[in-house]
């Protein structure tokens, strides 16, 4: 018996049970969609946070004061005083693996323009804490060299200040807001860069020279952190060796010594969200998978029934010349019609599932082509291994005890 038949007696079987055939589909179908949408919803994750790191600048380095022990206890960051400004000009005139660097000294409190207030900090920085971050002035200008020598009363701000301190539209630049009693001119407004992968608000930022806030906001000579780029992203760790043997050396910091500084990159916390990702998805796509199981079981549960109920045809095809061979493809061939019928509907009802969850839910979804694919590969092994056992008990019955089966 050819397999045109074979087919064309399968698609027959099918059709005379249409309702049975959709229910056995039905874990199939869940399963299928259920997997797409989950490995969407993963993948769309993981590519959102990898565009919000990119965007804060894949080759940014932070330096923090951190690794010193008192009585036992690591201290805060914060409070410690490890990072001098002098360490900064040091990195800035010696480093050879850096594109820019920017001191970073921060203050908390309220920003105050005419009746309008906001709780908020202000960050003292270099000019190429711009480029470091990533960041570009909508209107207005940068501050200069200048007004971090002189330790200017200047500021450039994000949207958000803006929204917050002049909701009456009235134009920021060259505006006077205070900031613990001291006034800050606005020079400039950074483009808005909206809220970032972790839910933080990036337009929430108030940039001004880092002398300013270390003398007239803080009156202080440490610095909370150093920001800087790397020339390339495969530099990076050059990068990091050679600002940790500078401040070392700097720090005086015998080869026994612990650092008394802490160097982060944005590899590092790339990595760490694309595991954490990679692990939920994985998670995701396994409870998703335990459809396909259970409709699996659907389809031999089914097609054990349909051995049984067609006993006798199949003594009648034994008799008549069928062989065991063509009774087990038979079988067979019912079963994947019926898992690739399923997984086929299932891709079309995952993708557009994955469209509605994008669009209604407004979370990051991304449909990758080997989800698909692997899904329904996956739907067709399924339909093989489960209908195999079934098609098999067929093809072993003897004829004449078919033929008496009632």
């Amino acid at each position: 018996m050819n397999g045109t038949n074979l087919f064309k007696i399968a698609i027959r079987a099918l059709a005379n049970n249409k309702l049975r055939a959709f229910l056995t589909m039905l874990g199939i179908i869940i399963g299928v969609a259920s997997v797409i949408a989950m490995l969407a919803i993963g993948q769309g994750s993981k590519r959102s946070i990898q565009k919000q790191i990119s965007e804060m600048g894949s080759n940014m380095i932070m330096i923090h004061p951190g690794g010193e022990m008192r009585g036992g206890v690591r201290q805060d960051a914060s409070s410690m005083q490890t990072l001098k400004l002098e360490n900064y000009e040091t990195l800035r005139d010696e480093c050879i693996f850096l594109s820019d660097i920017s001191p970073n000294v921060s203050a908390s409190g309220q920003l105050i323009a005419g009746a309008n207030n906001y709780p908020s900090s202000v960050s003292g920085v270099s000019i190429g804490y711009l480029n470091i971050r990533q960041l570009k002035i909508a209107q207005g200008e940068m501050f200069t060299e200048e007004d971090i020598r002189t330790a200017a009363k200047v500021c450039v701000i994000g949207s958000t200040i803006v929204e917050n301190l002049f909701p009456d539209g009235t134009d920021p630049i060259g505006k006077v807001i205070r900031f613990s009693q001291v006034p800050l001119r606005v020079v400039g407004i950074l483009e808005s860069k909206g809220y970032n992968s972790m839910g933080m608000d990036q337009d929430d930022v108030v940039l001004a020279p880092y002398s300013t806030v270390m003398k007239r906001l803080l009156a202080q000579t440490y610095l909370s952190g150093v920001f800087a780029s790397a020339i390339t992203e495969d530099m990076t760790d050059e990068a990091v060796d050679e600002i940790s043997r500078i401040l070392r050396r700097e720090h005086k910091l015998k080869e026994t010594d612990d650092d008394d500084f802490t160097i982060r990159t944005q590899q590092e916390l790339s990595s760490m969200l694309n595991t954490t990702t990679d692990l939920m998805t994985t998670l995701l796509a396994c409870i998703a998978g335990i459809s396909l199981v259970v409709g699996g079981i659907g389809i031999m549960n089914i097609m054990y029934v349909s051995v049984t109920e067609r006993t006798r045809e199949i003594g009648l095809r034994m008799s008549v010349g069928a062989r065991g061979i063509d009774i087990l493809s038979q079988f067979l061939i019912e079963s994947v019609l019926i898992s690739i019928t399923g997984g086929l509907i299932g891709v079309i009802l995952g993708c557009g599932a994955s469209y509605i969850i994008k669009t209604v839910a407004n979370w990051p979804v991304y449909v990758q082509p080997w989800s698909v694919l692997l899904s329904f590969a996956v739907c067709t092994f399924t339909g093989v291994f489960f209908g195999w056992y079934p098609a098999k008990k067929a093809a072993c019955l003897d004829p004449i005890e078919a033929l008496r089966y009632e």
